[in-house]
């Protein structure tokens, strides 16, 4: 498996990396020729970490390379990770973080265009994700088509499943059918009405008033609650989190329940066909995902769905120069 990860000298990255060498991404039968991508200014960073992939003899780990270079880097890969992305600074607004960051989804999605193999599937991460997903999407044209395109939104699944386990005082592995709805952001909306704990409705193991209110607003903020605790964004749970995300696409999804991303809309649901959605998924293993048709939705999640769906056509129309450019 030919994988490229963008922005290799981030924190994310250095969780990632030895994990995805290790098998846990796909899978210990699986040999994998890992590229590091990042820019120029720090690729001899990016040759320390390589240097210790080296050292750490990974039997699955059939090539390493660090490179500036996107036509090296993303020649022939099956798995593009687009990780690397400026980050948000002080007193910047979403808005500009978006526009800051736009050209180099740009740049990375012609890439793979240019570059990546027939058939490559791509994962973006560095936010905001839906939208540089659009972005690379767009600029990558008809050469990988929309079911192969994906934006984390597992990195909140992950936290909502983990805030109802211990709401509800049950193990993660308890909680099942929750879902992500929308953009990456202060307005995605975790989808308890349809989410199980131990086999029973949600709503019905916990009070609906913490669920409308405290749960949604934790799963929101939990990214700012952890900057303002360590001093830096999330980096070993947003590793886990990719890990999860793509081997939720390469594993078929057990039955009876679903996994969250942010995916090309078809229109489900009412959200404008084009737009880089999160829903409730199901895979077959083979990469591929299918959005989970006839979820009930209570006037509650509908209007929680349409606020963050709003966002998503505001920043699709900050960024709408370069998706016509592309």
């Amino acid at each position: 498996m030919r994988v490229v990860v963008t922005g290799a000298t981030g924190q994310v990255a250095y969780a990632l990396l030895p994990r995805i060498a290790a098998g846990e991404m796909f899978g210990p039968d699986t040999e994998v020729d890992l590229r590091l991508a990042d820019i120029p200014q720090v690729i001899d960073k990016a040759k320390g970490t390589l240097m210790e992939l080296e050292d750490g003899a990974y039997p699955l780990l059939s090539r390493v390379s660090a490179s500036a270079d996107r036509a090296e880097t993303f020649k022939d890969v099956d798995w593009a990770l687009l990780v690397g992305s400026v980050p948000r600074g002080p007193g910047m607004e979403r808005g500009d973080l978006i526009r800051r960051n736009g050209p180099i989804f740009v740049e990375d999605g012609s890439a793979i265009r240019d570059h990546a193999a027939t058939g490559a599937r791509v994962a973006v991460v560095g936010n905001p994700c839906n939208t540089n997903c659009l972005i690379a999407r767009h600029a990558a044209g008809a050469k990988v088509p929309d079911e192969r395109w994906s934006a984390m939104t597992r990195l909140d699944h992950n936290r909502a499943r983990a805030l109802l386990a211990k709401q509800a005082n049950a193990r993660v592995s308890d909680v099942r059918k929750l879902a992500i709805w929308g953009n990456h952001s202060a307005t995605l909306y975790p989808d308890f009405t349809n989410a199980e704990v131990n086999g029973k409705p949600a709503a019905s193991v916990l009070d609906r008033r913490w669920l409308e209110g405290e749960f949604i607003t934790l799963v929101q903020q939990r990214g700012a609650a952890v900057i303002a605790a360590r001093g830096a964004s999330s980096a070993l749970s947003a590793a886990q989190a990719l890990i999860d995300h793509v081997r939720s696409l390469v594993t078929p999804t057990p039955k009876g329940d679903c996994f969250s991303a942010a995916v090309v809309s078809d229109g489900s649901y009412g959200v404008a066909k084009g737009l880089v959605s999160s829903f409730p998924l199901h895979s077959r293993g083979d990469g591929g995902w299918e959005i989970v048709k006839g979820v009930t939705l209570d006037d509650f999640a509908r209007a929680k769905i349409a606020a963050t769906v709003a966002e998503l056509e505001k920043e699709r129309d900050i960024v709408k120069d370069l998706l016509a450019a592309a």
